[in-house]
């Protein structure tokens, strides 16, 4: 508005000189052809109208004019200006002329501009008033505008605070912004309900599950304090490292879940799963030597190398979580295969066991699912298959469960492949 306010008293300063050129020009031209018709120079001065040379000098008889020497040729060059301060304007002018000699004259006309300082000052104090009225007018309607356009979120924030547990804001009938708002926020609502459900149920069956090995490591305690006898004493010893060996694995696999829960996982890089596989299998102490003679073999396929997108300790969970599940039900061979298959990579672990039930194959990688507590030495909490789940997806890779040709249980990982090699 101050811009405008300033283009406008220029607009009005350069009407009002426009106008006062248009009239000193005319006087002008009609004394410069009274001059080339003959008439002597001194005839047509006036005190308001002169006539120099082209070098500024007077050839009317009449004194110097008031004028510097710059201010002379710009006159000369047929360029008008305006000299004083805003108290007193005075426009000055100049037309060629030829006298009946030839010799060129210019005849110079000044006016004062009455009033026009005045009504520039006027101007200019109004334009900014004008402005100033005009921005406090604008802002006091965007600011109402804003204000009404913001009431409808405002009453959404009211509602959003006193929403009791469980409960969804109520979505408008306009296809707005505003009805986007409040199904995102109700999308939100429903994931942290989700989310919370999922806790709560989590630490419930967590506080159940490390309940047992406690309990146990306190029963063996109690008894052999209670009835000391030498002859139990390595019996004993062995049921409470048996339970906190157990209870260690149950934390580890827990703070793991609670990682992948979070998102904490390092950056990817190459991971090659045929070595990654081999490992595992000695940790488990498989392959063709087995630590007793009722263990099954674990045995290793893998055609080609293969390398997966993921850490090393991730790779290494999968895998001893996989293994053991599957020595836990096989009977004599749990056989590993790793089949490079364009973008992925399937790592499929299978066993010759009873195999897993159709309705229970998406139900198996559920927190705490135990299909058979009792099958092998010790059972497990039923975590381990929910870790595998959780570390495969959290790389973009796909879990599931199925069945071998001969009816036995089969755990497929497809893992994205971060490159791939043939030999």
């Amino acid at each position: 508005m101050l811009a405008l306010s300033r283009l406008g008293v220029s607009l009005l300063y350069e009407t009002m000189l426009g106008a006062a050129d248009a009239e000193l020009r005319t006087d002008a031209r009609a004394v410069a052809e009274q001059l080339a018709a003959g008439t002597p120079p001194a005839q047509v001065r006036r005190f308001e109208l002169r006539v120099v040379d082209m070098s500024g000098v007077p050839v009317d008889g009449g004194p110097a004019l008031p004028l510097r020497p710059d201010q002379t040729r710009a006159l000369a060059a047929g360029d008008p200006f305006v000299v004083g301060d805003f108290r007193e304007l005075r426009r000055w002018l100049a037309v060629p002329a030829v006298m009946p000699d030839g010799s060129p004259r210019l005849v110079v006309v000044t006016s004062d501009l009455v009033g026009g300082a005045i009504l520039l000052a006027n101007a200019a104090v109004g334009f900014v008033l004008g402005a100033l009225i005009v921005a406090i007018v604008v802002a006091l309607a965007a600011w109402a505008a804003t204000r009404a356009a913001l009431r409808p979120v405002d009453r959404m924030r009211v509602a959003a605070a006193a929403l009791p547990p469980g409960e969804r804001l109520p979505v408008p009938l306009a296809q707005d912004e505003l009805r986007a708002l409040a199904e995102e926020f109700n999308a939100l609502l429903a994931r942290r309900d989700e989310a919370v459900a999922r806790l709560e149920r989590f630490t419930g069956d967590a506080a159940h599950e490390l309940r047992s090995p406690v309990a146990a490591i306190r029963a063996q305690a109690e008894v052999a304090v209670a009835h000391p006898d030498p002859d139990l004493t390595d019996e004993t010893l062995r049921a409470v490292v048996d339970e906190a060996t157990r209870l260690t694995t149950m934390l580890s696999d827990l703070l793991a879940l609670a990682r992948a829960d979070a998102g904490q996982r390092p950056p990817a890089k190459p991971v090659d799963l045929v070595a990654a596989a081999q490992a595992a299998i000695d940790r488990a102490g498989g392959g063709s030597r087995c630590n007793r003679l009722d263990d099954p073999v674990l045995q290793l396929v893998a055609p080609t190398p293969a390398e997966v997108g993921a850490s090393p300790s991730e790779v290494a969970l999968v895998l001893d979580n996989l293994i053991t599940n599957a020595r836990r039900y096989a009977r004599s061979l749990v056989r590993i295969s790793i089949l490079p298959a364009g973008r992925v990579v399937r790592l499929l672990v299978e066993d010759d066991g009873p195999g897993i039930p159709a309705a229970d194959r998406e139900r198996i990688f559920d927190r705490f699912v135990r299909l058979s507590p009792e099958a092998g030495a010790g059972g497990g909490a039923g975590l381990g298959l929910a870790l595998v789940a959780a570390l495969v997806h959290g790389r973009g890779g796909v879990v599931s469960a199925g069945a071998t040709p001969t009816g036995g249980g089969r755990i497929e990982v497809r893992w994205p492949a971060l490159s791939s090699r043939t030999t």
